[in-house]
């Protein structure tokens, strides 16, 4: 006999070891001959990571896919792996030597330090992998890979150099966001912006040797409304310690303000006076004349919009900080730059990037200070030189002119501190060039984003893409492999051998005093004296973008590649849609082709499910201290309550509200079944391999049998179109309701009875049902289902196979007029439900039922099923008439109505009563919400899940006071 409760904690051990001995999820097992492949990889989560929602609610999707086509006897992989996770896993050992007090990175040098990550590597990650298969995520385990094993570190030197040789890779100076913690650039998608209190400070920038204009404002009809001489043009800035790097001072073409000084040189008021720097006035389309002055000052080394202007006006670009963003203190004293300085502004020739980057415009009194201290210092500077726009203050003094506001500051997403946009040599992938086959494998329709709306996002981004920043400056991850000879020259190949060997060939073809040169170091020849390499390692998202085809076995033309490229399906949420899904398509279309050379895409389709959020729709963080842990859920609840839990709430493009609360009552759903299996159990329901269901005789049966063949169809058909919420309703609604409140329900007297032929076909009927149950509910509760397929195989017998190699149901059973006899039942009885709970009858009470209007189908209904109408429904007796009786309240089921007088049972009027003061306590609210949402204030101030709440709010008590009201019509009819 099945135990009286399931214990998830004893049973999804039991169940997970099950499946380990029987290698039940390895690469095809399980499949019919000859089918057809179904391949996911799993988005490889950090090897530093832990499992959050985030993974559940993408995990569980995956998995239910996977089990479904398993189960249909498709070749299945699901592929999974691990990321490096460049700075994260950089970060949590660098943090692990400072606790246990052993010498920093920097101390150790390099060698010593990535050692000591793969040895954190060997003892702490990985631990996702253990907590993934708690929630019963089916991946072929022993294909385990990671980003930096051999294989995959194989395919990444591959496509490194042949991307070179192909022009796709190269190295130059770029703008980029520096993480000064890290001392790394990092991607524009791990840069988080944030509005922060901040100051735009107004500073007067005199014009070269005195000079002065005529300042004329007007009004819109060109009326002037301020007027005066100016030695100077007002700039306003946020940043006061970049002017030290400005080469220009920009206002718009169109602006009549500065026209008479366009072209001329103003000076930076800072730095020592003898060496003022001179800068030009330019005209570009960036500046608003509306915004401030209208003036903008150009430090295209630190900003990047400024970096456009000055590209585009050929503005030198001079950087001011070093790799911590602290002012420079590199090189010769401040005079000496800038006097190179003063001769770029006045000849307007701009030197070449390295000799400018040489340049280091930082007076001698501010190098080597923090970039936040040597804002201070130039602003109080400014200020005691008078160079200050001022205001008055309430005193009527004059002032320098200092606003504060908000401003958006960008924060590195890890290291939490202020990016700082720094100028650097970067190596970089020519994202534009790569990007034109993926977007039009989006556009012709050979990967599909589901939902459908993601495409605009995707296309949004590809079509105005940057070049991508591949380098990052840490220890680890894939070292470049690069290599630079005595002059700077590069050499890309696989090994040092063989850039080695390259280099040689160069230098030796070339005359010159490096040909001499090298011929010598060859003669003693020692390894690194010729050649020394980047020490800069890949993008994490570079060999991540590889992934669908590296894990296969690529560059090697293995049978796995053969077999399971191209992947079926990218499960993922919308922010890594930048970072990951676009790298795939760009690079998996590039370098995998068929055998007539035509690209492959990595995935045909693209699922983007939602986001996780708490029960009040809120993004979970940590300090808002309400993120909830996966594993407490599947501690208290089991795994299978919180994957269905997520499933049916994974409505496409709706964020998930998790409510612990649900995941209770979905536990309840499990309960259900268990409690609904030991009933049948008890009532000798077991398995019969004889069972027909076309042989079925018994309406009750052959009704079930339908509604079961429709369930399969709809299920199937939802897991298909990735409507995983639907196909989670769907099962529910037919366990819950048709299966065990109804179709048990209904055999009682049956299993009681007397007729043993009755008997033994709902008995063997519903063993079946019960099996195809299980079944359709494993990909969503695997843990149970297969607890109860292997328990229902029958006293001392074991199942031929797991539930999860089980065959797919697809019944083709159908028989409507028994669907349509059953469910008119169902309607009849759950109506008399409904109006006895919307007039508060007491339980116990028994009334008459007339039917009117009753033809002969519904007259011979009502005698085949008398007795379960009277038991289901509480019914003393059932009586046709051609009119309805007074004070009886009325449903209509089909052509009839079916009378229920009520009047002797309860007090009518109390009962009126009560309805009446319902409503206008639902109204009072209902007009108080309403009056909060047509305030336009409160919409825009109020925060978005407080907004969302009273919209919800407002929804229910609109519903309440719809079934209010039809309680109220029926006890009015029936008084």
């Amino acid at each position: 006999m099945l135990e009286k409760n399931y214990d998830s904690a004893a049973v999804e051990p039991r169940i997970a070891k099950a499946w380990e001995d029987a290698d039940a999820f390895r690469a095809g097992e399980g499949a019919k001959p000859g089918a057809e492949t179904f391949t996911i990889v799993i988005p490889p989560p950090n090897v530093t990571g832990s499992l959050h929602m985030g993974h559940a609610l993408n995990n569980t999707l995956q998995d239910i896919m996977v089990r479904f086509e398993r189960m249909r006897g498709k070749d299945v992989l699901w592929q999974p792996g691990m990321d490096h996770a460049g700075i994260a896993t950089q970060m949590v050992v660098e943090r692990k030597l400072a606790a246990e007090k052993l010498p920093g990175r920097r101390e150790m040098g390099r060698e010593a330090f990535v050692e000591k990550v793969w040895e954190w590597k060997a003892e702490s990650g990985g631990l996702i992998f253990n907590q993934l298969k708690r929630l019963g995520a089916s991946c072929d385990w022993s294909r385990e890979r990671f980003t930096m094993d051999e294989g995959l570190s194989d395919a990444v030197l591959e496509v490194f150099v042949s991307l070179y040789k192909e022009g796709l890779i190269y190295r130059g100076k770029r703008l980029v966001n520096w993480d000064p913690k890290f001392e790394t650039a990092i991607s524009d998608l791990e840069v988080e912006n944030k509005e922060v209190d901040g100051h735009m400070w107004h500073f007067k920038y005199p014009l070269a040797g005195g000079e002065t204009y005529t300042y004329v404002e007007k009004d819109a009809d060109g009326n002037v409304v301020f007027q005066e001489e100016r030695d100077y043009i007002s700039i306003a800035t946020t940043r006061p310690e970049t002017m030290l790097g400005d080469g220009a001072v920009a206002v718009h073409p169109s602006d009549e303000r500065y026209a008479p000084i366009v072209g001329k040189l103003c000076e930076i008021p800072v730095g020592p006076k003898a060496h003022r720097r001179l800068i030009p006035i330019i005209t570009d389309e960036y500046p608003e004349p509306d915004f401030g002055s209208g003036a903008v000052k150009i430090t295209g080394a630190h900003d990047f919009n400024d970096y456009q202007v000055a590209r585009r006006n050929n503005i030198p670009l001079y950087r001011l900080m070093d790799t911590r963003a602290a002012l420079r203190a590199d090189g010769e004293p401040y005079a000496f730059y800038a006097a190179q300085a003063l001769d770029i502004a006045k000849t307007g020739h701009v030197p070449n990037e390295a000799e400018v980057d040489d340049i280091n415009l930082v007076p001698d009194e501010y190098r080597g200070l923090d970039r936040y201290e040597a804002r201070k210092r130039i602003v109080d500077a400014i200020n005691a030189e008078g160079l200050a726009v001022t205001v008055k203050d309430a005193e009527g003094n004059d002032v320098p002119f200092v606003e504060n506001k908000k401003v958006m500051q960008p924060f590195g997403d890890r290291s939490g501190v202020v990016i700082e946009p720094m100028l650097t040599d970067q190596w970089f992938a020519d994202a534009a060039t790569l990007a034109k086959p993926a977007i039009a494998s989006v556009r012709e329709g050979r990967t599909n984003f589901v939902p459908k709306n993601w495409e605009k996002t995707y296309f949004d981004w590809m079509e105005n893409i940057e070049p991508w920043c591949i380098s990052r400056q840490l220890w680890w991850g894939h070292q470049i492999p690069a290599w630079y000879g005595p002059d700077g020259q590069v050499f890309v190949e696989k090994t040092e051998e063989e850039a080695l060997h390259a280099a040689i060939q160069h230098y030796i073809a070339h005359e010159g005093p490096w040909k001499a040169w090298v011929e010598e170091k060859l003669e003693n020849f020692a390894p690194g004296d010729i050649l020394t390499r980047d020490e800069d390692v890949l993008d994490t998202w570079f060999s991540s973008a590889l992934w669908p085809f590296s894990t296969l076995g690529w560059p090697e033309q293995t049978p796995e590649l053969a077999k399971y490229y191209q992947t079926d399906v990218l499960v993922t949420g919308f922010d890594i849609i930048f970072f990951w899904v676009a790298r795939m398509m760009m690079m998996g279309l590039h370098l995998m082709k068929d055998e007539y050379g035509n690209p492959i895409e990595p995935f045909h389709t693209v699922y983007v499910h939602a986001l996780v959020r708490d029960k009040n729709g809120q993004k979970m963080s940590k300090s808002k201290g309400n993120v909830i842990d996966p594993l407490e859920l599947i501690d208290e609840y089991g795994a299978d309550a919180l994957r269905f839990t997520l499933a049916i709430m994974a409505a496409q493009g709706r964020d998930v509200k998790l409510d612990p609360a649900r995941i209770a009552g979905y536990r309840n759903f499990g309960t259900k079944l268990w409690n609904a299996t030991r009933f049948a159990e008890m009532n000798g329901v077991a398995s019969d391999p004889k069972f027909v269901p076309e042989a079925a005789s018994l309406t009750i049966n052959r009704w079930i049998l339908t509604e079961l063949a429709r369930t399969a169809r709809d299920v199937t058909e939802a897991i298909e179109t990735y409507r995983f919420n639907d196909a989670a309703s769907t099962l529910y609604r037919f366990v819950w309701n048709q299966f065990c409140d109804w179709y048990l329900e209904l055999l009682k007297p049956v299993f009681s009875g007397e007729d043993a032929a009755a008997k033994a076909e709902s008995q063997a009927c519903a063993a079946y049902v019960l099996e195809e149950i299980y079944k359709l509910l494993h990909p969503f509760m695997p843990f149970m289902t297969e607890e109860l397929w292997a328990h229902t195989a029958g006293e001392g017998k074991t199942r031929d196979t797991l539930v999860c190699h089980a065959e797919w149901p697809s019944p083709a059973y159908g028989d409507e007029a028994a669907a349509d006899e059953i469910n008119w039942l169902i309607d009849l009885v759950s109506g008399i439900r409904s109006v006895r709970a919307e007039m508060n009858v007491p339980p116990s009470a028994t009334a008459p039922l007339v039917m009117v209007d009753a033809n002969a189908m519904t007259k011979k209904r009502l005698e085949t099923h008398d007795s379960a109408i009277r038991r289901l429904a509480r019914v003393e007796q059932i009586r046709l008439e051609d009119t309805a009786p007074k004070g009886a309240a009325q449903i209509v089921v089909g052509e009839a109505t079916a009378c229920l007088p009520l009047g002797t049972l309860i007090d009518l009027a109390a009962e009126k009563a009560r309805l009446e003061k319902a409503i206008e306590k639902a109204k009072a609210e209902a007009t108080r919400i309403q009056a909060k949402l047509s305030n336009e204030k409160f919409v825009a101030n109020a925060k978005p899940d407080v907004v969302e709440a009273e919209r919800e709010r407002f929804a229910e008590l609109e519903q309440q006071l719809a079934s209010l009201a039809v309680a109220l019509a029926r006890v009015s009819e029936a008084g």
